[in-house]
């Protein structure tokens, strides 16, 4: 779709894998009167017809080529593991589908360039689904940014890690899948620090490498601009509070934890009593970055202001620099 749908047409979304974050997605889908679920697409019949039974979905297909061509999907959501991002939403693309791409984006930036700028050619709609940023605390946490409520930012520290069990075929252990830490919750706290300061000048990091081969848990320190700094730490084998603290010339903002539905921040300053600020939201989240996929597709846009493509390659490619510290590298990159 790349002109603009009528505000009274309902956008009809395909689904191109059927695992968790596609249950996750589905779910937030029903939240919002103007978006349909129209089909869903599997390497299987079987999962396909179950999730679409599920989810209420008319046309199933028992293949990511057969659903990337249904004349009656206007954007898919790509929801397969890490390293098959990059085929299915050049998949996609190619079939002229606009496309929200789950994070991270693609393995790398090599892949990431290749696919946006397929977008861009064939001028289709594309954003990477970055689902925190449209949340309506984070729109709010942007906003307070923007107007100086704690002065110039200065400083940020963010951290998101949990302990998830030791099987190593799982996903997040498994090399052939991208797993690891800095892909799977890295991407975020490298996504909201690029959201405040932008791009790193520099940076540095150290993981832990686990018996798989993949990072168990990371520490990522970037310099910006004007001293500015952000010291991040992720992993997938130790719980962390998983809290961000934004520190500025005249206070602070503090979210936690941020990255599990967050509708809390407190700001801090110096010589005044605490203001909190609530901001609860409607569904289950990923309502809001798809409310936001329609509301670009509606106006014509070929990517969302709130996570812009050239954003999109900048982190991935922050994340690319930050592996190269430590010497990880996914065997579909050699």
């Amino acid at each position: 779709m790349d002109s603009a749908t009528p505000p009274t047409a309902p956008i009809r979304w395909g689904i191109l894998g059927t695992g968790a974050i596609a249950d996750k997605f589905a779910t937030g889908l029903q939240s919002l009167p103007d978006a349909t679920l129209a089909a869903v697409g599997s390497r299987a019949a079987a999962t396909a017809d179950a999730f679409a039974d599920r989810f209420g979905a008319a046309r199933r297909h028992a293949s990511y080529e057969a659903l990337a061509a249904d004349p009656e999907v206007d954007i898919v959501y790509v929801a397969t593991p890490h390293p098959m991002h990059h085929t299915a939403a050049k998949l996609c693309l190619v079939a002229g589908k606009a496309v929200l791409c789950e994070k991270p984006f693609t393995v790398n930036a090599t892949e990431a360039k290749e696919v946006i700028a397929l977008a861009r050619e064939r001028k289709l709609f594309l954003m990477e689904a970055m689902w925190t940023r449209f949340l309506p605390l984070m729109v709010r946490f942007r906003e307070l940014i923007a107007a100086g409520a704690i002065g110039e930012p200065r400083l940020l520290t963010a951290d998101f890690g949990f302990r998830a069990g030791g099987d190593p075929s799982h996903r997040l252990f498994n090399p052939e899948l991208a797993g690891g830490a800095l892909l799977d919750v890295g991407v975020y706290v490298v996504s909201l620090a690029s959201m405040i300061f932008g791009p790193p000048e520099r940076g540095t990091g150290m993981a832990d490498i686990g018996a798989t081969g993949v990072d168990e848990q990371t520490a990522l320190v970037f310099g910006y601009p004007g001293g500015r700094l952000a010291q991040l730490t992720v992993a997938v084998r130790t719980n962390t509070p998983q809290e961000v603290t934004l520190m500025g010339t005249e206070g602070l903002i503090r979210i936690p934890p941020i990255w599990w539905k967050p509708t809390t921040l407190t700001i801090i300053r110096p010589g005044k009593p605490d203001e909190r600020i609530d901001e609860p939201f409607e569904g289950n989240g990923y309502n809001y970055e798809a409310a936001e996929a329609m509301r670009c597709l509606r106006a014509g846009k070929l990517e969302s202001p709130g996570m812009p493509l050239d954003e999109t390659i900048s982190i991935i490619r922050t994340l690319d620099q930050a592996r190269a510290q430590f010497g990880l590298k996914y065997p579909m990159e050699a």
